[in-house]
């Protein structure tokens, strides 16, 4: 199998990773009255991707794809996040992604969190980081409009245009993150952050996180 369809599949929202049962605190921005339409969604997007947890995920990922000590780059992404919620979402889908990594293509992964786990096993396979970084932010923004699409009001059409939207964003996050280095990972969506935080009360819910 050539190395684009690999990480194609591995990226796919049929991989079993359950990144369907997980809104990375998006159902409770939903819930806040928040995000109300595909505008609203698409800057809320924007923002994780370039200013936020979108963004930290891309460089953890780059800086577990180019190290020799995976071990700190895991112990990083665990300290980063910024909630028990995001800290579970994270264990939860790079455990589920390495159990099935190491069961289909033979990779010695187990219990990374999701863009170190994403990072370690695209290097093992010598697929580039270049072309590994837009597509997991392709997969990070998809998701969370298909979250959008179950929790309010978003049509089909709707929610393509805002990933098509968000296209640019993702390029130039990508880009950026090749050469970030681990030492300097910030956030700066805050609010993102504090709903992630406030979801584990919501009532009722339909997420897990």
């Amino acid at each position: 199998m050539s190395a684009a369809l690999t990480l194609m599949q591995w990226l796919s929202p049929a991989f079993p990773v359950g990144a369907f049962a997980y809104s990375h605190g998006l159902e409770q921005v939903i819930a806040d009255g928040t995000i109300t339409d595909a505008a609203s969604l698409q800057d809320y997007l924007q923002t994780l991707l370039a200013h936020g947890s979108g963004r930290a995920d891309a460089i953890l990922l780059a800086a577990a794809h180019t190290t020799d000590d995976v071990p700190h780059v895991d112990a990083t992404a665990r300290a980063f996040a910024a909630s028990a919620e995001r800290l579970k979402e994270t264990d939860l889908q790079g455990a589920a992604f390495c159990d099935t990594a190491r069961a289909v293509w033979g990779l010695d992964i187990s219990g990374l969190t999701y863009p170190v786990a994403v990072g370690t096993a695209t290097r093992a396979m010598a697929i580039p980081v270049s072309d590994t970084l837009p597509l997991y932010l392709h997969a990070f923004a998809s998701n969370l409009v298909s979250v959008a699409q179950r929790a309010m009001p978003l049509g089909q059409t709707d929610g393509q245009t805002v990933l098509a939207a968000l296209a640019p964003t993702i390029a130039d996050t990508a880009a950026k993150a090749e050469t970030t280095s681990l030492d300097t990972l910030t956030s700066t969506s805050f609010a993102a952050d504090i709903a992630a935080m406030r979801h584990e009360t919501l009532q009722p819910r339909i997420f897990r996180t």
